[in-house]
């Protein structure tokens, strides 16, 4: 994909140099910052956990292999807090790709962790199309910096970059909130959403999960009717993840947890009876089946013989064929004419 290379292809990172990533841990890049900053640091400031694993799982490998890569030269903390765990001033290149952005506030919040985190004479680097927003984005690095500059424009992508200078004054509104109390619309469900928790089918002492939970509408509903059994949430992203385990809290409910998970991973060693999951399809900007074509497999492997799976979808996604590869019997249990929602038993 090009814009996942352009940045690489445009960015040069010194041996010393201490890189932060913004949200953007799948771009090409970051392979690139971990070979040239070899005497400094990456730090991941990364929502999915699943896009950081790669790196994570191969930073002892690394670290035998080349001795200067030892310590503390790859670091991974949420997007989302990563004020809570760092000071200010003490990075030299901040690197974004809009691509990898769920929306407006992320690129807000990134822009302002950059004028937080980098050093005076610190560079931030964006990427994108215009599809995408970079040239809203590049207003914005104006307002904020007072300088920005187009570096390369290849077939619609730029990379744009500003520099904090010595004199850099932050914006009054500073720091703005962390993304998660912008990224779910509290108290609203979506109309997936809504359509599954009317579908399910909850016995009292099930053992239940749900896959990619979000802010955990499915997951806390499941808890308040499964009241002698327990239900488990997962999903990749960290700020889903904090925004379910708020609501958790303030449900007072028992017998529900939130797990930080790419995939099923986190619960791959238990089983249950219940599994339901509203998945997205869309990934990088890319619509996409692949992520549900996985929930639908993991979950195969996790329900007990007779146990229950749910999945709601728009109509005209096409599930099940990967569902009846996994499940003996699929019957369609609720929807609209925007969704459907699919029950399977039976896993093979």
């Amino acid at each position: 994909m090009l814009l996942s290379k352009l940045l690489s292809a445009t960015v040069t990172i010194a041996a010393t140099d201490r890189v932060l990533v913004l949200n953007s841990a799948a771009d090409a890049v970051v392979a690139q910052a971990i070979q040239q900053a070899s005497q400094g640091s990456i730090i991941l400031a990364e929502d999915n956990i699943a896009a950081v694993a790669p790196y994570l799982h191969s930073k002892l490998a690394s670290a035998q292999q080349q001795p200067e890569l030892q310590g503390n030269h790859v670091q991974h903390v949420a997007f989302h807090d990563y004020i809570l765990h760092y000071p200010a001033a003490t990075t030299d290149v901040a690197l974004m790709n809009l691509l990898y952005q769920p929306g407006s506030a992320w690129i807000q919040h990134g822009l302002h962790l950059a004028a937080y985190a980098l050093r005076p004479h610190g560079r931030l680097y964006v990427t994108g199309a215009k599809d995408r927003g970079i040239l809203s984005t590049a207003k914005r690095m104006q307002a904020l910096f007072g300088n920005v500059e187009t570096l390369t424009i290849s077939k619609g992508h730029r990379v744009i970059c500003s520099q904090k200078l010595a004199d850099f004054t932050p914006l009054a509104t500073a720091l703005p909130a962390s993304p998660d109390s912008t990224i779910f619309a509290e108290g609203k469900l979506d109309e997936g959403t809504r359509l599954l928790i009317a579908a399910l089918e909850v016995q009292d002492s099930d053992d239940a999960l749900d896959i990619g939970s979000g802010a955990g509408y499915i997951g806390l509903h499941i808890a308040r009717l499964a009241t002698e059994g327990h239900v488990t949430m997962v999903d990749a992203s960290l700020v889903a993840a904090a925004a379910a385990q708020r609501a958790i809290e303030q449900s007072g409910l028992q017998n529900i947890r939130v797990l930080p998970s790419d995939g099923t991973q986190a619960v791959s060693d238990q089983r249950f009876d219940l599994i339901a999951t509203n998945p997205p399809f869309h990934h990088a900007g890319i619509q996409t089946t692949a992520t549900a074509q996985r929930f639908i497999r993991e979950a195969a492997t996790l329900l007990r013989p007779s146990g229950r799976f749910y999945l709601v979808a728009n109509r005209f996604l096409k599930y099940e064929p990967t569902i009846q590869e996994c499940f003996r019997d699929i019957v369609e249990v609720g929807g609209n004419k925007g969704y459907k929602v699919l029950r399977a038993t039976k896993p093979y």
